[in-house]
């Protein structure tokens, strides 16, 4: 599968963005979906995941109440809606697929779990 983020921007603190991840390539359901994020100087870490039928969801602390992944199977298409943007948000922020067994044969929550890459979109939040 291959993988494009878009969405990206510019955006003053309590704002909001939604990013977009096409996915080419077959059988898009059978694909958990996350996204990831990296600060400048920081390692990138996990945002949120989405199981294949969008039954299942997970989110990093920093984000709960805030972000909101979902996908499209139709469009094969990943969203992330990110709304009360804060200041370290900012970061570059990249989707990923993986497929797995179950929701529960990986933790996904580790950029390991994730064979697939897209190459990034920047999100900037100002103060």
């Amino acid at each position: 599968v291959q993988l494009q983020a878009s969405g990206g921007g510019l955006v003053q603190a309590g704002g909001s963005l939604k990013l977009s991840c096409a996915a080419s390539g077959r059988a898009f359901r059978t694909y958990f979906m996350g996204w990831f994020r990296q600060a400048p100087g920081k390692e990138r870490e996990f945002v949120a995941v989405i199981s294949g039928n969008g039954g299942g969801r997970d989110y990093a602390d920093s984000v709960l109440g805030r972000f909101a992944i979902s996908r499209d199977n139709v469009k094969n298409t990943l969203y992330l809606q990110m709304d009360s943007l804060k200041p370290e948000d900012t970061a570059v922020y990249y989707c990923a697929a993986a497929t797995a067994p179950s929701w529960y044969s990986k933790t996904w929550r580790r950029i390991e779990d994730y064979p697939y890459w897209g190459q990034g979109t920047q999100v900037t939040v100002s103060s």
